[in-house]
């Protein structure tokens, strides 16, 4: 009978889950072909140890239970079963358990406990009878094929999670897991040759999250509104086998979609969904939670990884996955879908062996004690790790921000209402989260967005700038916007996916995977990712590798006594953010300060607070061969970031309630007071300066087990320098194309070309910084810090309306802060500013410039002295007064120029020759070095020192300068002539200068970049052969 084979199966599960069962009744109702069980309560212990999560079970109950199996048509109609209403409560685990908790706990803990004995030998008496009409290759193919496609029906499953005040709390309406065929269509299947493969379908209906604070009594007053309402989203599992009789699939892919995400965040919850996220980080590094047994040293040294911020939790984290992997048999030899119908881990699906390897333990230890041997299995041995493949696809995400209020009723004992109001929305499209993993050796993640755009809604802080009635465009609100959108993008973010009707698996086609870390860098590049994505790329890449040549694969994680690691692990983090443009103006300011103030408005302590660095004491030297394989490899993380395209905009103040909110952001609680709440005009034109990019290229290497390595280096006499090298946390920073200026945003909506102020330049600065330093306190020649910073060329260059502009706009943003008054702009100060192309100014006013070259600076600490060193290659600030366009050329008169030769500059001959710019082999004008001892124990007093090299520097006085001082707006047209007068200057003048200066010729029209005269070439670093020191004015 088909009856003694399936009932064992399906009671195993719901004897092991459900507590005070009667297997006599529940056998009885399973031959009837139904069964219904209610108010049940569910073992905690055992969901503990199968779900493996730092989480402690204070509650399970499920309100009905129905299993439906139809005897009569087994082989092609599912098993169906059935939960109504399933609530968990869960807490983080911790050293002591409550009072209240470890009443149902321990009942729980000792009832599973004490049938155990008994339900094991049960169990395997009850799978032993057998029919001889039935063969046992049959018997095993229909239980294989029952597995595969029982259906799981979840109702209204309820989960919460407690902390502190936190009440956080996931409720599905419906969910359900069913067996799909090619075309992802509900159908009964088998795994069968050729394909090997086998497809299910979980759908989640209606998924709702909220977030609330409890009292202390536990309860909640005020419901805030959900995180998540009613979203619904599918998953597709896909399980390839090697061949049909396969425990285990060699690659599982689960896929989850959904087509619209929408996020709800008050501020009131700001604070607890931050909190979340620090719980899910200091999980993830092992900052808090006991480590699981049998990770034993390995994850001893992620712990103190942790305490340096480090991802120190790779294989870590990939050994909780692929930990459940360890055993291929399953119970009855059946499929490793028979572990994912368990209906209590219906949503832990994807884990083949959750359930089946332990049991498949459990009975190899009992044959052992009933037989008195060891039971010889041929299969018990570790199998390979199968390709695991998990991916979130999102076409449409929005995070909204809300600012809460409560409001009283009429009546004084009326409840209180709370009502929200959006101020910030964040709009994310094509989001892609893709994990690859397979076993200890490989992890990867990918993370991409294909735009992302934030805008600002209604009004902040009683300033309604944009409410409905203001009629403000679209445009306006938009204050951030990254990469393109989804029509221009096409549906790349679903590339090789399940959800992709071109991928491999839908079209029977065997998917490859790329699981070496040289062709991984070689494909997934830093120009794939954008073109996939276009706003945000990604790239998390994990390999580890046998460091031994004899091939073995036994992947154990550094001793902690052990400097020289057993395998080579490398960490590659890889980030790129697309064109991106941000405007600061005064409604998105306000926005983001004040959710950065409702972040900070909680009392929580940190889950892991920073130890104190202790010194280990050095068990012993390091041998010569562990030396060698330091010198060969080193274990590193590596981060890159790049930016490209940048934009930022910071436009004047339209309103300034600063005064509010930053005292709170930096820390001085403020009594609330009286606040004036302007009312909104929008100013337009709206002064600007903006902020370009072309690109911004960041790394930061840090070593991948620190205390070990450095402990190590630390005690060698003369360490190398490849080893103090790899001792260091190192920085590079690299900056092209920088430039900034001032813009308009007018009436249209549009900005205006932008008039540079600071010429484009690239920069760079390098920094190092020495790891747990506390063990080179006794190594004076180790520098504990160096950084060095490099200028090419840089140049300033700006009129003085130009100037009284920026004043303008920066005061216009500090005045309710420093207590001061906002400038006020005048009309005329605007239009000279932004010139109309092509109308020519009644007054041009002289611009400003001046350049810097060469300019190089140096740092280093070290345990006992603080030196610091530059140089300044030329420094030239010069005055350029356009033409009037009737015959007078625009003039360049010089007033500050160094290095110069200024031996005969007393004589008047120095005037009137022609001298040609610098030459590259010129001496540097300023060179310095500056060394300070630290204070210490054993610290030579042998004071200060101070070198200097200045070379000659010349200094012109010129009319042009009180011209541009005394600048002031013009306010007609005797005013704009008047302001004409004192900038003229005779035309014999006018040529001496241009001849005393000796520039190449200048453009006729004005010209907005840098003059030819501060353009010189660029030197090479020389050494200064001799002082001069020397100050003249002309």
């Amino acid at each position: 009978m088909l009856e003694s084979y399936v009932t064992p199966l399906l009671m195993s599960y719901v004897n092991k889950y459900i507590k005070n069962l009667k297997p006599s009744d529940l056998q009885l109702s399973l031959w009837g072909g139904d069964v219904v069980l209610s108010k049940l309560d569910l073992k905690l212990d055992v969901l503990e140890q199968e779900l493996k999560l730092p989480f402690t079970f204070m509650s399970g109950h499920i309100h009905e239970l129905r299993i439906h199996v139809p005897w009569t048509k087994l082989g092609s109609e599912p098993v169906v079963i059935t939960i109504n209403t399933m609530e968990c409560i869960l807490k983080l685990k911790d050293g002591a358990q409550d009072d209240h908790e470890s009443g149902s706990s321990s009942t729980s803990r000792s009832v599973s406990e004490g049938s155990k004995p008994v339900a094991k030998p049960r169990r395997l008496q009850q799978a032993a009878p057998s029919d001889p009409d039935l063969p046992p290759g049959y018997v095993q193919s229909l239980i294989r094929r029952v597995v595969n496609n029982v259906n799981i029906v979840v109702n209204n499953l309820i989960l919460k999670y407690v902390e502190d005040d936190i009440v956080l709390s996931v409720n599905i309406t419906s969910a359900e897991c069913y067996t799909v065929d090619d075309i992802w269509e509900r159908a009964f299947m088998d795994i069968t040759a050729p394909e090997l493969v086998l497809r299910k379908v979980i759908n989640f209906a209606d998924c709702t999250v909220c977030l609330d604070k409890r009292n202390a009594s536990g309860k909640i007053e005020f419901y805030q509104d959900p995180l998540l309402y009613k979203c619904s989203f599918r998953t597709r599992l896909h399980f390839t086998y090697d061949n049909i009789n396969s425990k285990i699939p060699s690659v599982i892919k689960i896929q989850t979609m959904v087509e619209s995400l929408k996020l709800s965040i008050t501020d009131q919850q700001l604070p607890m969904f931050i909190r979340i996220l620090e719980l899910i980080i200091a999980l993830y590094y092992g900052e808090i939670g006991g480590h699981k047994e049998g990770e034993g040293e390995e994850g001893s040294v992620h712990i103190r990884e942790a305490g340096a911020i480090l991802p120190a939790m790779d294989v870590d984290m990939e050994n909780q996955v692929t930990s459940q992997y360890s055993s291929p048999e399953l119970y009855l030899h059946g499929s490793p879908e028979e572990a994912d119908q368990g209906w209590v881990s219906w949503a832990w699906s994807f884990v083949p062996a959750i359930v089946g390897s332990e049991e498949e333990m459990e009975e190899a230890l009992y044959q052992q004690r009933e037989t008195g041997g060891i039971t010889n299995n041929p299969q018990h041995h570790t199998p390979k790790d199968p390709i695991v493949s998990i991916g979130f696809y999102c076409t449409k995400a929005s995070v909204t921000f809300k600012l809460t209020e409560t409001q009283s009723e009429s009546s004084y004992y009326s409840p209180q209402k709370v009502k929200s109001r959006e101020v910030l929305c964040l709009e994310q499209e094509g989001i892609t989260i893709e994990v690859l993993m397979m076993g200890e050796p490989f992890f990867d993640c990918q993370i991409g967005f294909v735009g992302c755009r934030a805008l600002c809604l209604k009004g902040i802080m009683g300033v309604r700038d944009f409410e409905e009635n203001m009629n403000r465009r679209e445009e306006d609100a938009v204050f951030f916007s990254c990469g393109d959108s989804l029509s221009s993008k096409g549906m790349t973010y679903l590339t090789n996916s399940l959800f992709d009707y071109r991928s491999p698996e839908n079209n029977g086609v065997r998917a490859e995977f790329i699981l070496d870390a040289t062709n991984h860098k070689e494909t997934y590049t830093e120009i794939a990712g954008m073109q996939r994505f276009g706003a945000f790329y990604m790239d998390y890449l994990y390999t580890m590798e046998n460091s031994s040549s004899k091939g073995s694969q036994d992947y154990s994680v550094v001793n902690m006594e052990e400097a020289v690691p057993a395998v080579q692990e490398t960490s590659i983090k890889r980030l790129v953010v697309g064109p991106l443009d941000i405007r600061l103006h005064s409604s998105a300011v306000h926005r983001i300060l004040k959710m950065i103030t409702c972040a900070m408005d909680h009392e929580y302590e940190p889950y892991c607070k920073p130890q104190q660095e202790i010194v280990e004491e050095s068990h012993g030297p390091a041998t010569p061969e562990e030396i060698s394989n330091l010198e060969e490899f080193i274990p590193t993380r590596l981060t890159c970031l790049t930016l490209l395209q940048v934009s930022v905009t910071v436009s004047m103040a339209e309103f300034n309630l600063l005064h509010t909110l930053m005292p709170v952001i930096m820390g001085r609680k403020t009594a609330p007071g009286p606040v004036n709440i302007p009312v909104f005009q929008p100013v337009r034109p709206l002064p600007s300066v903006q902020f370009q990019v072309e690109r911004v290229n960041v790394e930061h290497s840090v070593p991948m087990y620190a205390p070990e390595l450095v402990s190590t280096v630390s005690s060698l006499s003369q360490p190398s320098d490849n080893l103090l090298h790899h001792c260091y946390a190192h920085l590079y920073l690299k900056v092209f194309g920088f430039q900034a200026g001032l813009t308009c945003l007018d009436s249209t909506g549009g900005f205006l070309p932008l008039t540079p102020i600071i010429p484009s330049f690239s920069t760079a600065l390098y920094g190092k910084l020495i790891q747990m330093p506390a063990y080179w306190n006794k190594r004076s020649s180790v520098p504990t810090t160096e950084c060095i910073f490099e200028l090419p060329h840089f140049t300033v260059q700006a009129t003085r309306a130009q100037t009284l502009l920026i004043q303008a706009i920066c005061q216009s943003w500090t005045h309710s802060v420093f207590n001061g008054a906002p400038l006020t702009l005048s009309e005329s100060l605007l239009n000279e500013v932004y010139k109309s192309p092509g109308v020519k100014s009644p007054g041009p006013s002289p611009t400003l410039e001046g350049s810097v070259q060469n300019l190089e600076l140096k740092f280093c600490s070290r345990a006992t002295v603080k030196c610091a060193s530059g140089t300044v290659g030329a420094v030239k600030v010069c005055a350029r007064t356009p033409g009037s366009g009737e015959g007078v050329k625009e003039k360049l008169v010089p007033l500050i120029q160094g290095p110069s030769d200024t031996k005969e500059l007393h004589m008047s001959r120095w005037l009137n020759e022609i001298r040609k710019p610098e030459s590259l082999l010129a001496p540097d004008l300023l060179v310095f070095s500056v060394q300070v001892p630290q204070q210490g124990d054993d610290c030579r007093n042998s004071g200060a020192v101070l070198l200097v090299s200045v070379q000659g520097i010349a200094v012109n006085v010129d009319p042009v300068i009180c011209t541009w001082l005394l600048y002031q707006p013009h306010r007609g047209r005797e005013g704009r002539q008047q302001q004409q007068t004192p900038g003229s200057v005779p035309l014999a003048k006018r040529r001496e200068d241009e001849v005393s200066v000796g520039s190449t010729p200048l453009a006729k029209q004005p010209s907005n970049q840098a003059s030819d005269y501060a353009s010189s070439p660029v030197k090479t670093k020389t050494v200064t052969a001799g002082c001069i020191s020397s100050l003249k004015a002309i």
